[in-house]
């Protein structure tokens, strides 16, 4: 039966590799991978990369596909249809590259940033495709360590404080809803719109930012400080960046200062 290998890769630094996921890259025969088009072709190169570093035999192939574009206005009641159609639309390009391009008794990888398990959509759409049954496979997940992970490593912080919970958020979420009931320290993924600005000048208690763009690659950028501070500095540097890769990736620790 085919199998699937799902590796997480760390967050860009290929020392982030552990050693069960270069196990798994040295057992896998075709490795899939969906081009986000040639503004980040970087992301397809930080692959390649990794595959020379740990695949120096070549004995393999690399299966590419045009990854779907998702509809990035919808808000709303919009925002969770859009995200299911172009995860529909994923696994259909999924199905299509594990049937036409993996043998019957070949293992096939995909290469997740981060860690699978953490806000990526990797793991629903292999399920959508088997649930479908029009092709057999079975997977197995190698974690990965998420930019969360290296946040706080970078910043040299934890992401807890003694007995206080901490909670993992979207920017969406956090500009919907607000900062969580009973949680001072929140971990904030996919914010194209800053929403951290919505605490400067001290709404909701003094609040103490630690961010990351790029995390684990050449480009990263790492700003920390009082959050009044840092974040028109926050602002210009992620305006710089993506003006000039087209592209980013950022997450952030907000702490509420507890006096």
């Amino acid at each position: 039966m085919r199998k699937i290998h799902v590796i997480g890769i760390g967050a860009g630094d290929p020392d982030q590799l552990t050693l069960q996921a270069v196990k798994a890259l040295k057992s896998t025969d075709v490795f899939f991978i969906l081009d986000k088009g040639a503004e980040k072709d970087d992301l397809v190169q930080l692959r390649r990369d990794l595959l020379g570093a740990h695949r120096a035999d070549g004995a393999f192939r690399v299966v590419e596909a045009p990854d779907p574009a998702r509809d990035r206005e919808a808000g709303g009641a919009d925002y969770s249809p859009a995200v299911v159609d172009w995860r529909s639309r994923r696994a259909d390009i999924y199905e299509r590259m594990i049937a036409d391009e993996l043998g019957a008794d070949e293992c096939g990888a995909f290469l997740v940033w981060g860690d699978p398990a953490l806000y990526d959509s990797t793991l629903g759409i292999l399920e959508e495709v088997l649930g479908r049954g029009a092709v057999a496979f079975s997977y197995d997940v190698v974690p990965g360590i998420s930019s969360v992970s290296s946040l706080a490593a970078k910043h040299r912080t934890g992401l807890n404080r003694v007995a206080r919970p901490v909670q993992i958020t979207t920017g969406r979420r956090l500009a919907d809803g607000g900062f969580p009931e009973g949680v001072d320290d929140v971990v904030v993924m996919l914010d194209a719109h800053q929403a951290f600005r919505q605490y400067q000048g001290g709404v909701g208690g003094d609040m103490y930012i630690y961010w990351g763009a790029y995390i684990g690659t050449a480009d990263e950028i790492l700003v920390s400080g009082p959050l009044d501070e840092a974040a028109p500095r926050i602002e210009a540097l992620r305006a710089e960046a993506r003006e000039r890769k087209g592209w980013i990736m950022d997450t952030y620790l907000l702490r509420r200062n507890l006096g």
